[in-house]
């Protein structure tokens, strides 16, 4: 199965897809670490925590739980979390091995950058959407009331390690809304995932073994690319922002709460065609194909009750906004996207009023 390096001014690694690879995260430990912590959900641990034990064998080791969800993704817990590794005689020889989705990747990573200023970290994402975006490419951290990831650092692992076969055990609403985050792939950079999206959608929702191992695939090599290209996200990583930028508005809007966040993606997706047809920015029958594979592999939890002037007022806190002018990530065709600044506050709201029922 292949591996993807992301190469950094400063750092190079593999992002590794290959099914059963959870059973030797020993191998890519160092050798010179001292604990190691393993940073999970009580429900990943019940599913793979086993083979991992047997795995690890006597080499010393210590379980951390996250209780899981956004509205746990704050500094408190990460304090918490912290105090645990002091209590069990974390040092700066520690490494930390993050096991889960999205979330836990974010938490785990952001705690081994700051615990004792910074202490490897290994990735093992368990949900599609940590696998083709949340795990690879470093970036960390946790929530504030006023807008997600608005703490955080960039600090990239020391491998990724993605095992296919975990997906099987994944309930259908997390792995569709993991598929949001393929189709953006394919939106802004992969003409060829896009229309394997459109025509083997059958295989992709049956979990297909070639068909899956190659939408992960594929979305891992355009992620390392990217962030090789730009790790600080001052330039081309902007991209993967498509659907980003209106969906962490409406994860905040609705206290992150009430849609898992591939699903807020797709709607931050949605706005954004609707947005990119109002500037003409986009060709008007690529969009429709996007707007209906979007709805293919939906649906989203309704969108009812939800304020179009509120999600554009949370715009304003979004951590992408540079000098007080929020970035739209849009498509111009299927495989080419551009970034655009100073949109009409009116067309903004127009195109969130379109993406709502």
């Amino acid at each position: 199965m292949p591996s993807f390096l992301v190469e950094t001014a400063t750092h190079r690694y593999f992002a590794k897809v290959e099914p059963g690879i959870l059973t030797k995260i020993p191998y890519y430990i160092p050798d010179t670490a001292s604990l190691v912590f393993m940073l999970t959900t009580e429900d990943v641990w019940r599913l793979y925590g086993s083979g991992i034990e047997r795995a690890m064998g006597p080499r010393p080791h210590q379980v951390l739980y996250f209780p899981g969800g956004e509205e746990n993704k704050r500094l408190a817990r990460v304090e918490e979390l912290a105090e645990q590794m002091v209590a069990a005689g974390g040092d700066r020889a520690s490494v930390m091995v993050a096991v889960g989705g999205g979330i836990v990747t974010d938490v785990g990573g952001f705690l081994a950058s700051v615990f004792m200023r910074g202490i490897p970290v290994i990735q093992v994402p368990t949900t599609l959407l940590a696998q083709v975006d949340a795990g690879v490419g470093g970036k960390t951290g946790v929530n504030l009331t006023s807008g997600k990831n608005l703490i955080g650092t960039f600090h990239q692992p020391l491998c990724v390690l993605i095992d296919p076969e975990v997906l099987r055990t994944l309930p259908p609403r997390e792995y569709r809304a993991g598929l949001f985050e393929v189709i953006k792939c394919g939106i802004i950079r992969s003409p060829r995932l896009f229309e394997l999206l459109e025509e083997r959608a059958a295989d992709v929702l049956a979990q297909e073994v070639d068909t899956l191992a190659e939408i992960i695939s594929e979305s891992v090599r355009i992620k390392a690319e990217v962030v090789s290209a730009d790790e600080k996200e001052s330039d081309l990583r902007r991209i993967l922002n498509f659907g980003h930028t209106f969906g962490h508005a409406l994860e905040s809007e609705t206290s992150y709460t009430r849609f898992l966040h591939g699903e807020a993606v797709a709607f931050g997706m949605t706005a954004a065609i609707h947005l990119a047809l109002l500037l003409n920015v986009v060709d008007a029958h690529a969009a429709l194909r996007m707007a209906e594979l979007i709805r293919r592999y939906g649906p989203i939890p309704p969108l009812g009750g939800i304020s179009a002037e509120a999600i554009v007022n949370r715009l304003k806190t979004d951590k992408k906004s540079v000098k007080g002018k929020v970035h739209f990530v849009l498509p111009e065709t299927i495989g080419k996207v551009q970034i655009v600044a100073d949109v009409d506050p009116e067309l903004v709201l127009s195109a969130v009023k379109a993406a709502l029922p």
